[in-house]
């Protein structure tokens, strides 16, 4: 089958973690800063690790509703996910680890760890994407 791209967009990134990124359609500018762990000073900013963690769990609430929508359950409206990214180093390697803590209040725990289990496994894009390469644990709280 043939890959469509479904969207496509773009983000330029000046000056590291002290700098700024802005998208191309101007809908995401934030300024870029270090976590006091790396060396910043607290300076008002993000930084990569919370923007990816912030995609990963909107992606992963936009998965699992196509998961429970296929297999005709409804989500819970105070679904939600808090994303855990660790940045790692061993000697001059960097990597990151992640826990998705997801919450399905109210859903059957079998029928909850189902849709979770699909969505990490085939329709979340973030979890695709990292699978072998990103640690990665998913919880059902």
């Amino acid at each position: 089958m043939p890959t469509k791209v479904l969207y496509q967009t773009n983000a330029k990134a000046t000056g590291g973690r002290v700098g700024h990124a802005a998208t191309a359609d101007g809908n995401l500018s934030v300024d870029l800063t270090r976590p006091k762990e790396l060396g910043g000073n607290g300076a008002a900013g993000t930084n990569p690790e919370q923007l990816f963690a912030a995609g990963w769990s909107a992606c992963f609430v936009s998965a699992m509703a196509l998961v429970a929508n296929k297999m005709n359950v409804k989500l819970p409206a105070d679904v939600g996910i808090d994303t855990e990214i660790d940045l790692c180093n061993s000697g001059d390697v960097y990597f990151l680890r992640a826990r998705l803590n997801v919450s399905l209040p109210g859903l059957e725990r079998e029928v909850a760890r189902a849709i979770v289990d699909v969505t990490h496994r085939e329709t979340c894009a973030y979890s695709n994407a990292t699978r072998s390469n990103v640690h990665t644990t998913v919880n059902l709280v």
